[in-house]
């Protein structure tokens, strides 16, 4: 394997660095106490990839198993205990596991501990999940509605296949 080919041609590099404190709000907050934080966005990185914090309140919550056509998802747990399901069983992971799902990847993650929970999740390339999590978090409060139909369309756009 090689590098890729320069997407920078400057000769002595330029100031472009974002920087984000660990104290900023979430851009995110859920009803239930959960919050997502948009860390660097598909479109802030020019779709190379999404990275997102995922805060998780005391309450069980967390998608079943799913996989996704063209993106895949890594996890990085920070603090508490998550649950990743690795597409045969579900696993209790704790601050610095990781794992890594590629494209068709069978997987899930769920907090169940009763207690707060943080993880990193690590989307490649770069897909739009801000309006996937945001509607999630519209559905769950029931300020949105959906049709069965109108649900299954959602997710397929979303590149979200339930198993």
């Amino acid at each position: 394997m090689s590098y890729p080919e320069p997407s920078y041609t400057g000769d002595g590099g330029e100031v472009s660095a974002r920087f984000r404190r660990a104290s900023e709000p979430p851009e995110l907050p859920y009803h239930s106490g959960n919050a997502v934080h948009y860390l660097a966005t598909g479109a802030s990185t020019g779709g190379r990839f999404g990275l997102y914090r995922w805060d998780f309140a005391a309450t069980p919550s967390g998608p079943g198993p799913h996989f996704h056509r063209s993106l895949s998802e890594s996890f990085f747990i920070l603090s508490g205990t998550v649950r990743l399901y690795n597409g045969k069983e579900w696993v209790d992971s704790t601050a610095g596991d990781y794992c890594y799902v590629p494209e068709g990847g069978i997987h899930g993650f769920r907090n169940e501990s009763g207690e707060q929970a943080s993880m990193l999740i690590l989307f490649a390339p770069g897909a739009p999940r801000e309006e996937y999590f945001e509607t999630l978090g519209e559905l769950a409060a029931g300020t949105v509605t959906m049709t069965e139909e109108e649900r299954l369309e959602f997710y397929l756009r979303h590149d979200n296949i339930w198993v």
